[in-house]
Protein backbone atom coordinates (compact mmCIF):
# COMPACT_ATOMS: atom_id res chain seq x y z
CA UNK A 1 0.00 0.00 0.00
CA UNK A 2 1.49 3.31 -1.12
CA UNK A 3 1.32 6.49 0.91
CA UNK A 4 -0.70 9.36 -0.44
CA UNK A 5 1.16 12.37 -1.82
CA UNK A 6 0.13 14.49 1.20
CA UNK A 7 1.24 11.96 3.83
CA UNK A 8 4.24 12.68 6.03
CA UNK A 9 7.42 11.01 4.80
CA UNK A 10 10.26 9.53 6.83
CA UNK A 11 13.81 10.80 6.42
CA UNK A 12 14.68 7.71 4.35
CA UNK A 13 11.76 8.34 2.01
CA UNK A 14 12.81 11.96 1.64
CA UNK A 15 16.37 10.86 0.77
CA UNK A 16 14.87 8.71 -2.03
CA UNK A 17 12.72 11.61 -3.25
CA UNK A 18 15.82 13.82 -3.35
CA UNK A 19 17.60 11.04 -5.29
CA UNK A 20 20.55 10.79 -2.94
CA UNK A 21 22.95 8.02 -3.90
CA UNK A 22 23.26 4.95 -1.70
CA UNK A 23 26.52 4.34 0.11
CA UNK A 24 28.48 1.06 -0.07
CA UNK A 25 26.21 -0.56 2.53
CA UNK A 26 23.13 0.34 0.49
CA UNK A 27 21.96 3.06 2.89
CA UNK A 28 20.85 6.51 1.84
CA UNK A 29 22.84 9.46 3.27
CA UNK A 30 20.20 10.83 5.65
CA UNK A 31 22.93 12.67 7.57
CA UNK A 32 22.91 15.32 4.83
CA UNK A 33 19.27 16.11 5.52
CA UNK A 34 19.93 16.29 9.27
CA UNK A 35 22.83 18.67 8.63
CA UNK A 36 20.67 20.89 6.43
CA UNK A 37 18.14 21.05 9.27
CA UNK A 38 20.83 22.59 11.48
CA UNK A 39 21.80 25.12 8.81
CA UNK A 40 18.39 26.21 7.50
CA UNK A 41 15.86 27.24 10.12
CA UNK A 42 13.05 26.90 7.58
CA UNK A 43 13.38 23.10 7.52
CA UNK A 44 11.27 21.90 10.42
CA UNK A 45 10.25 18.24 10.39
CA UNK A 46 7.77 16.82 12.86
CA UNK A 47 9.72 14.85 15.44
CA UNK A 48 7.57 12.12 16.93
CA UNK A 49 7.97 8.83 18.79
CA UNK A 50 11.57 8.13 19.66
CA UNK A 51 12.95 11.14 17.76
CA UNK A 52 11.83 9.95 14.30
CA UNK A 53 11.58 12.72 11.74
CA UNK A 54 8.54 13.15 9.51
CA UNK A 55 8.45 15.64 6.63
CA UNK A 56 5.40 17.25 5.05
CA UNK A 57 5.18 18.38 1.42
CA UNK A 58 6.29 21.93 2.30
CA UNK A 59 9.49 20.68 4.00
CA UNK A 60 10.21 18.31 1.11
CA UNK A 61 9.86 21.12 -1.43
CA UNK A 62 12.19 23.27 0.63
CA UNK A 63 14.75 20.44 0.75
CA UNK A 64 14.48 20.09 -3.04
CA UNK A 65 15.20 23.79 -3.38
CA UNK A 66 18.19 23.58 -1.01
CA UNK A 67 19.59 20.59 -2.91
CA UNK A 68 19.12 22.36 -6.24
CA UNK A 69 20.90 25.50 -5.08
CA UNK A 70 23.75 23.70 -3.33
CA UNK A 71 24.40 20.77 -5.64
CA UNK A 72 23.26 21.91 -9.09
CA UNK A 73 23.92 25.65 -8.87
CA UNK A 74 27.07 25.32 -6.74
CA UNK A 75 26.02 27.91 -4.19
CA UNK A 76 27.41 28.13 -0.66
CA UNK A 77 25.31 27.53 2.44
CA UNK A 78 25.44 31.24 3.27
CA UNK A 79 24.28 32.10 -0.24
CA UNK A 80 21.35 29.72 0.03
CA UNK A 81 20.45 31.18 3.43
CA UNK A 82 20.30 34.65 1.90
CA UNK A 83 18.03 33.45 -0.88
CA UNK A 84 15.72 31.54 1.45
CA UNK A 85 15.40 34.61 3.67
CA UNK A 86 14.57 36.77 0.64
CA UNK A 87 11.40 37.03 -1.43
CA UNK A 88 13.34 35.91 -4.51
CA UNK A 89 13.11 32.33 -3.28
CA UNK A 90 9.54 32.05 -4.57
CA UNK A 91 10.78 32.54 -8.13
CA UNK A 92 13.36 29.79 -7.65
CA UNK A 93 10.57 27.22 -7.33
CA UNK A 94 10.01 27.56 -11.07
CA UNK A 95 13.70 27.17 -11.84
CA UNK A 96 14.10 24.12 -9.56
CA UNK A 97 11.08 22.43 -11.10
CA UNK A 98 12.52 22.86 -14.58
CA UNK A 99 15.95 21.70 -13.36
CA UNK A 100 17.97 24.19 -15.36
CA UNK A 101 21.55 23.03 -15.29
CA UNK A 102 24.26 25.51 -14.34
CA UNK A 103 26.01 25.08 -17.71
CA UNK A 104 22.91 26.00 -19.71
CA UNK A 105 22.30 29.02 -17.52
CA UNK A 106 25.94 30.10 -17.84
CA UNK A 107 25.75 29.89 -21.66
CA UNK A 108 22.61 32.02 -21.69
CA UNK A 109 24.26 34.63 -19.46
CA UNK A 110 27.31 34.74 -21.74
CA UNK A 111 25.09 35.32 -24.78
CA UNK A 112 23.23 38.10 -22.96
CA UNK A 113 26.47 39.81 -21.92
CA UNK A 114 27.75 39.69 -25.54
CA UNK A 115 24.54 41.31 -26.76
CA UNK A 116 24.84 44.03 -24.10
CA UNK A 117 28.47 44.71 -25.13
CA UNK A 118 27.41 45.07 -28.79
CA UNK A 119 24.69 47.52 -27.82
CA UNK A 120 27.21 49.76 -26.03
Amino acid sequence: MDKSENAYKTIGEVAKILKFKENKKGNLPTHTIRFWETQFKQIKPKILNSNRRYYDEKAINLLKKVKFLLKEQGMTINGVKKILNNEVSLKLDEIADKSIKAGILKNKLIKISKIIKKLK
